[in-house]
This record gives structure tokens, sequence and C-alpha cells, in this order.
């Protein structure tokens, strides 16, 4: 049988995700099969799950990535280097990937190396890719990496550890901003020679200007939005540019058409889903290329804030969005 985590209806996670069970599935002509070993408890996929319109005919599968091991290949079906029958493979983008058994499209499979515990794994290419995306979107701007500065705020999360890592790795200026004091001392252990502010601080604006020894802010990476994005504005140079990319703040940016006008500002959005929706296959194969050597390098900044069973998904779901939390949250179904 198959235990997989489902919802019919959008809301709370807790409240509308379930776990219903399956006969096992059988791959087909360009499919794989894999008995996942770990899943990841992603913010997005929460937000999937509270924003699911309507409510829904039959049972909608829940997740999009994990890790596991590959356990047979549909007839006819050619598979990416390195990916074999008994081998450790992760997968990413598969809907239902919170289940035990996932039978997955070829061209979604990447094989594991032997490097990365499964821990590492089950985080390989969510994260990695997103920020694989999220450089290239300020790399666009022509002053990054100049004289321009960076600034993220989260940068405590997953992916800010991360693109803190790889910027460190190119040398890219950047400033790091988080909530307090205590996760930007956390942040200094990490990255001792990136600076980092607290935005408890009132004066925290103020802070990532010295931070930057005058030179401009050029690009603002952002997962909040709210209020925080009409700060974050106002630190930009002219020309500057903000990537939005989550939204873990409940209230909506308000910002006056006057604050964009007049330093000529850029306010962008960028996204996982849109990456896959309009990257072409080689950029898609380059980044997940990318997405294995970052996770290589920095497999030490994959923090595991705690790990679950199936039957204790509810604990899981509330650790993921607990305040002051660090690392990912990951379910073993077995």
């Amino acid at each position: 049988m198959n235990r997989r985590v489902v919802h019919t209806r959008g809301g709370p996670p807790a409240g509308v995700l379930t776990v219903i069970e399956e006969p096992e599935p059988t791959p087909g002509p360009g499919q794989v099969l894999i008995r996942i070993t770990a899943f990841p408890v992603h913010p997005g996929d929460l937000q999937a799950v509270e924003t699911y319109p309507g409510e829904a005919a039959k049972p909608v599968p829940a997740g999009v990535e994990a890790t596991g091991v590959l356990e047979a290949i549909g007839p006819g079906t050619h598979v990416a280097p390195g990916v074999t029958v008994g081998g450790r493979v992760t997968v990413f983008p598969q809907p239902g990937a919170w289940s035990q058994w996932v039978v997955a499209d070829a061209g979604a499979v990447v094989a594991v190396p032997d490097e990365l515990p499964d821990e590492v794994a089950a985080q390989m290419l969510v994260n990695p890719l997103t920020t694989v995306m999220l450089r290239r979107a300020a790399q666009e701007h022509p002053a990054y990496g100049y004289d321009g500065h960076l600034v993220q705020t989260a940068a405590g999360s997953s992916v800010g550890r991360l693109l803190t890592g790889v910027s460190q790795f190119h040398n890219l200026p950047l400033v790091n901003v988080v909530r307090s004091d205590r996760g930007a001392a956390e942040l200094r252990k990490r990255f001792p020679d990136v600076p980092v502010v607290a935005t408890e601080h009132p004066g925290w604006a103020d802070e990532v200007r010295e931070a930057a020894d005058g030179r401009p802010v050029s690009v603002a990476l952002d997962p909040i939005g709210g209020k925080l994005t009409e700060s974050l504005l106002d630190l930009l140079a002219p020309g500057g540019k903000l990537v939005s990319y989550g939204q873990i703040a409940e209230e909506p940016i308000s910002v006056h058409a006057s604050t964009l006008l007049h330093k000529s500002l850029t306010l962008q959005g960028k996204n996982i889903g849109r990456w896959l929706s309009e990257a072409t296959a080689e950029r898609r194969a380059s980044d997940v290329a990318t997405a294995k050597q970052i996770a290589l390098a920095l497999k030490d900044q994959f923090d595991v804030a705690a790990t679950y069973g199936l039957g204790e998904l509810g604990n899981a779901l509330e650790h993921a969005v607990r305040p002051g939390k660090i690392g990912t949250v990951l379910v073993r179904p077995w």
C-alpha cells in the first residue's frame, strides 16, 4: 500500500491535510518508481494548500520535492546519467511528493551524490534552485557586483543562508537583514565576514547604509513583503531593484507610485513555479547542476529543524511555521 498526504479544499494545512492509503503505483513509459525516504515541508507547499480554490472532486496530492531510492524504471524510459535502480535520487517538481511511493516523470529525477545524506538530499533542489534564480535576478542589475550592494531580508532562512554562501564564494557585496539580535548573532557565527542587521532596532535602515560603507544599495531580495517593503524601497539607490519572492507578511505591500517614479525603481516578483514554466530545457539542466554543486559546497547550511514520521504530520506542520525555527522540517514516511 501507499500512504500519501492529500487535501480536497484550501485552508489551514493542519485542518485540511489528511493521510490516505492507496495501492502501490506502477511506473509507465517515461516514468520511474521511487520509494520516498524523506520529504521537506516548504513554506510554498503550505501556501499552496491554504490558497487552493474551491472544493476538489478528487484528493489533491501535497508536496513537490522528496528524496528516496529508485525502485523501478518504466518500459522504454530514458533516465539521466547516474540514475539507476537501487540508487538514491531526488525529485522536483513532483506533485504528490508527500508519499511513501511516487511515480515520477523521469526528467524530474536527479541522482544524489554519495557525499550527501538524506537530510540534505531532501532539500537539494527547491532551495538551491531558488538561490540560483535570485542570484540571476540580482545580477541583471548593472551595478551589482561592481559598486552596488545587495541587501536580503530573512537572511537566516534556508534560502538566505545559501545565498550568503554563494555571494561569499563569488566575492559579491552583501548586507544581511534578520528580525532579531538573536538571529543576527547566529548568522554571524556562520558568516563572520558578512554584515548583518536586526530590524528590531528602530534605526536598522541606517545600520544597513553604514554596513554598505557609502556604496549604493542596488538590489534588495525579500520574501516577507508588507510594511518592510516600504523601508527596503527607501534604502534602494536610484535605479535600484527590489525582488519579492515570498509572502510571509499578512498585510499587503503599500507603495505610492511616487516612490517608484522619483527614483526609477523596479519592483519584481520571482518564484520557483515561474522558473519551471519559463526556463528552457538547457537552462533548467544547467541550473539543476548548479543547485547540486551548491548542496555539495554548502551542505553544512542545510539545517534540519526536526524530523517527524508520517503519523506525526500535524506536529510537523505546526513546527514548519513556528517563529524562530532554524532549518527545514523533514518527514520520513516509513
